[in-house]
């Protein structure tokens, strides 16, 4: 398995911006009073969204056969595609296939009637070959759509629909710049990479399973260029293979879908990428998995089914919601916690409860008391330790947001207002909360609140995990000297990271390193700003795995999708022209130097003293050491030519043969880098 480390607070930002943009999740406060108009529903943020559910209402329409519906909305919606005589046509010849399909006689009357007053006159001015397609479209009178051996099968074909509602989604998806949201195209392209990269190397996939059901293969036709567009000028060559390969085109699709995007590579790259068809229902449960898990909306583990008392569900609400206040488990609030695990017994036995009528409650409770001695699966423990962590976060309080779902609003958009539910919060499943509020702990640099949280609750954790306890500790111990008590810093070094790193060689070098930090002179050693992000998710994980909870699918798949992504553009000895704007950087930039971000900022500090020095000095220096710099990076700049073969040699093997960048120079390298030779010896 690959170890490739993910900025998952990257990928916590593209999905968030994903689930807002399709409207799959709502704000409790901002939804509870909303009308179901889309003009002022607020959980509708974009015009893009609304021009979606135009595309999907016509897509929908013509995949249904009901082709009519899908003009109208185009003239309500979208009258300039109709302009184009082209899409017309193709619109009316399966207008007067589905209404011959009906097979009343009402509707072959109808069918006769459009083609006489539709069909003809839109075949007169749509392309060359039109009449005669309508011509041949005049056998459907008369060959049953049964007939698979007619010579109009093909018009009959159901599959006709599809084609026409992609090609219809890739148009207006273009025209109305209604792309999808950046994670999808994102998630698209690195699956798509990474299906290149295990073919091209003969290796099986971890994720192939999930990969394989996510992103479908088939894709919606191209939107094809104007005739007005044939005579654009000549694209960049560079620029064509770099869309042919990235989406995987023949180079005439790759310049066709320049034209159509007028030359605009990366809006041609977006075109392409929506072509490609993604299983929503299991792109939606995979963002659902990932969102409960990461804390960005409730989890539905935590709602229970059955009404709960007033009172109970005051305690469990207070107890596993409310932070803003310090509590103190030795006090008499002890006794709300109790309370809260009894009503956790009570709704576990509720179904038994029921159906042992006469039961006597206080033997239930017994049983709820006697559960509370193990230590993870301790319900009590688990509640208790949860109220004892966010005591330590003096949090506002919960703005998760409430999953949605995707909901058919192609006709109209629904009240998305939530009645609430006589339901309340099952402190069975704390579980999630704990492992994100110990998250929240860590990448607030409360490092020391979460290492006794976790002792307190599993002494036997850090056993398991020592190279997390001994980072841990190294947060502890720089922030401690970061406040200036060096001997509360030595005392952790002695106590935990000396014995850590005894145990584990690997860990001796970022001892010694960490130990540099206390010959700092006072003030130039900050516990701000450390990246705490990376361990924080690393114990996340950890917990999760204890608490057995397991880690969501979607993790597995940029982390393996990622690796991938890497190692194809090695191969390929070049930079992937789309990874900025998809965010694939940012997914990669994972910062995990925890010393080197502590050096970096006191360099910075002592380069702004300095700088004032360095301004007199360097421009003198750098005039006369200009020439034997220029002369250094021109020697860098040719001996790299020499390393590699020139860029239009790899260009013209890559545009004559039709192979792979990494494919291109592993040939040139056979011919000392003539691209005449090569091809000369292929087609000679």
């Amino acid at each position: 398995m690959d170890c490739t480390r993910v900025n998952w607070e990257a990928l916590d930002a593209l999905i968030i911006d994903f689930v807002t943009s399709e409207n799959l999740v709502v704000e409790d406060d901002a939804c509870a009073n909303s009308s179901p108009s889309p003009s002022s529903s607020p959980c509708i943020s974009s015009s893009s969204y609304h021009a979606r559910l135009i595309i999907r209402r016509i897509r929908n329409s013509i995949e249904s056969g009901d082709i009519q519906n899908a003009i109208d909305t185009l003239r309500s919606h979208a009258p300039f595609v109709l302009d184009d005589h082209r899409i017309l046509f193709r619109l009316q010849k399966q207008k007067f296939i589905e209404l011959l399909r009906k097979g009343r006689h009402e509707d072959r009357v109808a069918a006769i009637h459009c083609l006489r007053t539709c069909v003809a006159p839109s075949a007169l001015d749509a392309y060359p070959e039109a009449y005669e397609e309508f011509k041949h479209l005049l056998l459907a009178l008369i060959y049953d759509k049964d007939d698979q051996t007619s010579p109009v099968s093909n018009e009959w074909a159901e599959k006709r629909r599809y084609e026409m509602a992609g090609l219809m989604s890739s148009v207006l998806r273009a025209s109305l710049q209604a792309y999808d949201p950046l994670f999808s195209m994102t998630l698209r392209y690195l699956i798509s990479i990474h299906k290149g990269f295990c073919f091209h190397q003969g290796i099986s996939s971890a994720v192939s399973d999930l990969t394989h059901r996510l992103l479908l293969e088939e894709r919606d036709p191209p939107a094809t260029p104007l005739e007005s567009m044939y005579e654009a000028p000549p694209f960049d060559e560079v620029d064509i293979q770099a869309l042919a390969h990235a989406v995987e085109l023949t180079r005439q699709g790759a310049v066709d879908s320049m034209k159509f995007a007028k030359g605009d590579l990366f809006q041609a790259f977006q075109n392409e990428l929506c072509r490609m068809q993604l299983d929503v229902s299991v792109l939606d449960e995979l963002v659902k998995e990932y969102c409960i898990y990461r804390g960005i909306v409730d989890s539905e583990m935590q709602m229970i089914t059955g009404p709960v008392k007033r009172n109970q569900f005051e305690v469990a609400h207070r107890l596993s919601r409310d932070c803003s206040a310090e509590i103190d488990l030795n006090t008499s609030q002890h006794s709300d916690v109790e309370d809260y695990c009894m009503l956790d017994g009570a709704l576990v036995n509720d179904a038994e409860m029921s159906s042992k009528e006469g039961g006597e409650v206080g033997s239930e409770r017994t049983n709820v008391s006697e559960d509370c001695s193990n230590s993870w699966s301790n319900k009590c423990e688990n509640t208790r330790a949860l109220v004892r962590i966010r005591s330590h976060m003096n949090c506002e309080s919960n703005k998760r947001k409430r999953w949605r779902g995707r909901i058919d609003e192609t006709d109209r958009l629904p009240d998305p207002s939530f009645s609430k539910s006589e339901t309340g919060i099952n402190p069975l499943e704390n579980k999630y909360e704990i492992a994100l509020a110990l998250k929240e702990l860590v990448s607030r640099g409360m490092v020391a609140e979460a290492v006794n949280e976790i002792s307190t609750m599993d002494p036997d954790f850090f056993t398991q995990n020592p190279v997390l306890h001994f980072h841990l500790k190294q947060v502890e111990f720089l922030k401690l000297v970061s406040a200036g008590d060096h001997n509360g810093a030595l005392k952790v070094a002695c106590s935990h990271l000396g014995p850590l790193a005894a145990n584990d060689q690997s860990l001796l070098k970022t001892l010694k390193e960490t130990l540099v930090v206390l010959l700092q002179p006072d003030g130039n050693t900050t516990g701000k700003d450390l990246p705490l992000n990376d361990l924080a998710n690393t114990l996340q994980v950890s917990v999760g795995n204890r608490l057995g909870i397991e880690e969501p699918q979607l993790m597995k798949i940029i982390r393996a999708t990622l690796h991938s992504h890497t190692e194809w553009f090695k191969l390929q000895m070049c930079k992937d022209r789309f990874s900025n704007l998809l965010k694939i950087d940012s997914l990669k930039e994972v910062n995990t130097d925890l010393i080197g971000a502590i050096k970096s900022r006191s360099n910075k500090e002592n380069n702004a003293n300095l700088s004032s020095q360095l301004t007199t000095t360097s421009s003198s220096t750098m005039t006369s050491e200009d020439g034997g710099s220029s002369s250094l990076m021109m020697t860098t700049q040719t001996s790299s030519r020499e390393a590699l073969w020139e860029e239009s040699a790899i260009l013209k093997v890559m545009e004559f043969l039709a192979l792979s960048r990494s494919d291109a120079i592993q040939l040139l390298s056979q011919y000392n880098g003539n691209a005449e030779a090569v091809i000369q010896q292929l087609f000679g």
